[in-house]
């Protein structure tokens, strides 16, 4: 891979930090600030995955493209139960495999080109490799679900509290060497990242050319703020993806159940003008943020 020059319009707009808003409201917002492709978080009221039928998912294409945006992604909600495709109840984990292939088409019907998948968690007090085991043949079974439909699926690594699988970009790249599906890449995630003590770079040496997309927001190094409220290095972030020619999107994945619970379009604003300075600092040669740094952290893996 070759260095390239990364633009705003690789970022997407999205509806986290607005599930106490409106999808209305969140896309009018989003597309103010430009946005033209959508990573759409699948939690109620804005898309409730397990009682959408296809109807609905065409009235919410529908509705993307009468605010100039497309559908990039679909990304269930799946940190918490009742979603666990590692779950050791094997009712609990086959009904979180259906769930994710009653997604597969309703990606198809929002035209989304990927649906995001995590590995779930096993229990703490099993031995990993059975969960492990659990989680890659459900990935197999989803991805090739979703081959059959030409659909791509991304595979983020979570923090350490969010699973006890897939949690570094190594594990990533263990879990996709045994998947062996075409269709299955990663999603770099900035703050689950920097919780593994990780960088840009560690990604690409282990998952090279399989960083289909990034989840890019600042932490401290864990939470989900808006740039730049928390100290990782944006900059430096991103002359690492352009050094690697990275070419695909980027979503700001900000939460609105705390800080931005009630004014989600000032951080999104906060973040974006932050993201576009930085980019055209790189664009100028300068790179890193100055007077910040990654901390010296590391959560329990």
């Amino acid at each position: 891979m070759t260095h390239c020059q990364l633009g705003m319009h690789q970022l997407t707009g999205t509806n986290f930090a607005y599930q106490h808003h409106s999808l209305e409201r969140c896309l009018r917002d989003m597309a103010q600030f430009g946005r033209r492709h959508f990573e759409l978080w699948g939690i109620a009221p804005h898309a409730d995955i397990g009682a959408m039928d296809l109807q609905e998912a065409r009235s919410l294409a529908k509705l993307l493209d009468s605010y100039g945006m497309s559908a990039l992604c679909l990304t269930p909600e799946q940190a918490a139960y009742p979603v666990n495709i590692a779950s050791p109840d094997p009712d609990l984990r086959q009904r979180s495999i259906d769930h994710f292939k009653h997604a597969v088409h309703l990606c198809s019907v929002l035209g989304a080109d990927f649906l995001f998948l995590t590995s779930g968690r096993g229990a703490e007090d099993e031995p990993k490799e059975v969960a492990w085991e659990r989680s890659r043949d459900a990935l197999a079974e989803i991805t090739a679900y979703s081959d059959r439909y030409g659909l791509r699926c991304l595979l983020e690594p979570l923090q350490r509290v969010e699973s006890n699988l897939v949690i570094r970009s190594a594990h990533a790249a263990r879990m996709l060497e045994e998947v062996d599906s075409p269709n299955l890449g990663v999603c770099l995630d900035t703050v689950a990242m920097a919780a593994a003590g990780e960088t840009v770079e560690t990604y690409l040496t282990a998952l090279p050319d399989l960083i289909w997309h990034v989840h890019l927001v600042d932490g401290t190094p864990t939470g989900h703020l808006a740039w730049p409220e928390g100290n990782l290095d944006l900059g430096a972030i991103l002359a690492s993806l352009a050094q690697a020619g990275y070419t695909g999107m980027m979503t700001t994945e900000l939460f609105g159940s705390g800080r931005y619970a009630l004014a989600p379009q000032m951080a999104f604003r906060r973040s974006f003008e932050t993201i576009e300075r930085e980019m055209a600092s790189l664009a100028t040669g300068a790179t890193g943020t100055p007077g910040k740094r990654v901390p010296e952290y590391r959560q329990f893996n």
